[in-house]
């Protein structure tokens, strides 16, 4: 592909960073708001990836799994998405199965629950952010 028929969509980025700053200097309680449901959203999907990867259901790992709180990071705010089991870096990256003797025996590869659940989630949290913009952009008019 030529560069001719390329797009270049930076200043799209640009001017969309620029207005969700805007909106966190000007709506600081909705903006939280919004990434607070943002991150609930993220949750269920992030569960229903758990459900459908962990064979065992024993039931902690998928109670286990939280949304933080929403906190600063790179001049903007962010809100995780976490687990908080000892056992979940061994189903997220997998882990070798050893005997007793120390023998290995095989190896589990990881679900990766967390980086699906991240990936399933972009396209709809692109379109929430637009929405989002769209009614800030309403209210900001009708003041």
């Amino acid at each position: 592909m030529s560069r001719d028929n390329a797009f270049d969509l930076s200043e799209l980025d640009d001017f969309t960073g620029q207005m969700m700053r805007l909106a966190n200097k000007q709506f600081p309680k909705e903006f939280r708001k919004f990434i607070r449901i943002e991150g609930n959203k993220l949750r269920k999907v992030t569960v229903a990836k758990a459900r459908q990867s962990v064979k065992k259901k024993t039931g902690t790992y998928v109670k286990s799994i939280k949304r933080g709180k929403v906190y600063k990071y790179d001049n903007g705010l962010a809100i995780r998405v976490y687990t908080g089991v000892p056992h979940a870096h061994l189903i997220e990256y997998g882990h070798r199965i050893v005997t007793k003797g120390g023998r290995e025996k095989g190896f589990v590869p990881g679900q990766q629950v967390f980086a699906k659940a991240r990936k399933s989630f972009e396209g709809e949290f692109v379109q929430n952010i637009g929405g989002f913009v769209d009614e800030l952009l309403e209210k900001g008019l009708r003041r």
